[in-house]
């Protein structure tokens, strides 16, 4: 799976000081209902349905939100970049800076899984983590995400 058929330069975002978990999860809604063109309420709802089973905070600083809308034909992704990082229940109780939020298709099966799957090996590769923390433009986040997976795909 390309991570650049799931995500796209304007979905990248770098943050200044974010004020919770909540309001990342909001933030990452809305922005992805405005370039997916789907319902942020649902999106926002789903996400947080998502976190109440168990926080998707997987550590070393990453978050891998995710969920499933129905009223979407693809899967999408949204990438952001907190300039600092902020208490999210990790696994390890480390705060997060590096968040990767994914939304499915209610029916996307195993292809959903795919994508988690893809986030989570560029995310837990120490250097990859190390360029995208040294960066906060944008076009260069998406390109450390980009070249990052192609690389390991090759």
């Amino acid at each position: 799976m390309e991570l650049s058929n799931i995500l796209s330069p304007e979905a990248v975002r770098f943050v200044g000081k974010p004020a919770s978990k909540k309001r990342v999860l909001q933030d990452i809604a809305a922005r992805a209902a405005q370039l997916y063109g789907f319902d942020q309420d649902a999106a926002f709802d789903a996400l947080q349905a998502r976190e109440s089973l168990g926080p998707t905070g997987v550590g070393e600083g990453v978050a891998i939100p995710h969920a499933r809308l129905e009223d979407l034909d693809r899967i999408a992704g949204v990438f952001f970049r907190l300039e600092k990082p902020l208490d999210y229940d990790s696994v390890d109780r480390q705060p997060v800076d590096l968040v990767f939020a994914l939304f499915a298709p209610t029916n996307s099966g195993v292809e959903h899984l795919k994508a988690l799957a893809c986030v989570s090996r560029l995310l837990r590769a120490p250097a990859t983590r190390s360029k995208l923390r040294a960066n906060d433009d944008e076009a260069t986040l998406f390109a450390i995400l980009t070249e990052s997976a192609a690389t390991r795909a090759a």
